[in-house]
């Protein structure tokens, strides 16, 4: 009896060798600092360096985001480092409303009468608002004690916000250079009310002390540090899986073709604003997360950083890395903002022109900008163009075979990549 079961499928990783090449990678990596990091290896690695890399691994996860709504679908959005902060404020508003209790609570064990719980929540709203002349908790707080709350909203509320966002957008069909006009006015709109003392978010103050995990007193911030590291490695691990497996299927070959002729999409019978609306709104809860593991590694977020330059930053990453590749937008964020920390940090030798001392802090911008343009001009695919063509990637043979008496009826089909 034969079986009429087909070939057995090969697992997806292994149908795409760059997918398994990235995870291999990734967890080399994150082996090779946990060895040589403060908390649980030899220490040749410092704890301010591993929470430098820890949130490399989270702009390289915002990176996959941008890639994905750029990149793949043509949505070039001047907005999603808003998506970034927003998810970092809602694990920021537990970090300090939790730490903060615990100060409250043993400040007032001294007391002759045990505190009562309005006792305690009017003394946490003065400490964390008394900087802003206020001392009572804002209705956006109201669920800040609690971190299931919180975290869902790290997920919801960027969600949420695009997909009123998206929806708005198009459905009126606002596609290009408009549509980035509106995504970048929606961010500075958002980072201006941040500014503001009473958005209920301390203004300009932001807030401060997220590494100081509640409960992990005790704890060193060398262990806590590769905690983090440990957690931002495992999301971007499962950010790139997810993220090439949507486009490598029907569904990637549907966002490419938005991408690359809307119209034609639309005509063959495809919900074209539905497309664009998932991925609007699915990269914003990429960014919400990577934001919400990277603050608390910051340990301070402000609405400075939600400001259009960020989101700016973000595209260029993702256009010196090469777009249209998620390992090209990884690479190029890991590139580019350690390079960042590295002139900006002091770090990088000033050069004495005799007249003139460029000191990269001040000239480290431009130099970016510059970058960005000779990419744009002479390497339009990055610096994932460069790995294509070591690993002598080459596209599939289009031109098929003749199979039938019509010659434009029946073509072989394409090399599965």
């Amino acid at each position: 009896m034969t079986s009429t079961a087909g070939p057995m499928r090969k697992p997806f990783v292994l149908r795409y060798p760059s997918v398994a090449i990235f995870l291999i990678v990734l967890t080399l990596f994150t082996a090779t600092i946990t060895v040589l990091g403060e908390g649980f290896g030899i220490g040749l690695i410092s704890t301010s360096f591993v929470k430098t890399l820890g949130k490399t691994l989270c702009l390289c996860l915002a990176a996959l985001a941008m890639d994905l709504v750029w990149g793949y679908t043509g949505i070039l959005s001047l907005g999603h480092m808003a998506f970034f902060g927003i998810g970092g404020y809602a694990i920021g508003m537990w970090l300090m409303y939790a730490r903060t209790e615990i100060i409250v609570i043993e400040s007032l064990a001294s007391s002759a009468l045990p505190p009562t719980a309005q006792e305690i929540s009017d003394g946490i709203a003065t400490q964390i608002f008394g900087v802003v002349g206020a001392s009572e908790f804002p209705p956006i707080w109201a669920v800040a004690h609690s971190l299931p709350l919180q975290l869902a909203a790290v997920v919801l509320v960027p969600g949420l916000l695009a997909l009123v966002f998206g929806w708005l957008a198009f459905r009126s069909r606002v596609t290009g250079v408009y549509l980035s006009i509106l995504t970048q006015a929606m961010t500075l709109a958002l980072s201006l009310y941040l500014f503001q003392n009473d958005s209920g978010l301390r203004g300009n103050n932001g807030l401060s002390g997220l590494q100081n995990l509640p409960g992990l007193d005790s704890v060193p911030q060398s262990t806590v540090s590769i905690l983090f590291f440990w957690a931002s490695a495992l999301a971007l691990g499962l950010g790139y899986l997810v993220c090439a497996w949507m486009v490598s299927g029907k569904f990637g070959s549907v966002i490419r073709a938005i991408r690359d002729d809307e119209s034609r999409v639309r005509f063959l019978g495809y919900s074209v604003e539905a497309y664009k609306l998932f991925i609007f709104t699915f990269t914003a809860v990429i960014c919400g997360i990577a934001g919400a593991l990277y603050y608390p590694q910051a340990g301070i977020i402000n609405p400075a950083e939600i400001a259009p330059i960020a989101s700016i930053y973000l595209a260029v990453w993702v256009a010196i890395g090469g777009r249209g590749r998620l390992y090209g937008a990884v690479i190029g964020a890991a590139f580019v903002s350690l390079l960042s920390t590295w002139f900006t940090g002091g770090q990088a030798p000033d050069i004495s022109l005799g007249f003139y001392t460029i000191q990269w802090v001040d000239w480290w911008t431009i130099l970016l900008g510059l970058s960005f343009v000779a990419v744009t001009l002479f390497a339009p695919r990055g610096i994932g163009g460069l790995i294509d063509r070591f690993a002598e990637r080459r596209a599939p043979d289009r031109h098929g075979a003749d199979l039938g008496p019509d010659l434009g009826s029946l073509r072989e089909k394409e090399a599965d990549e």
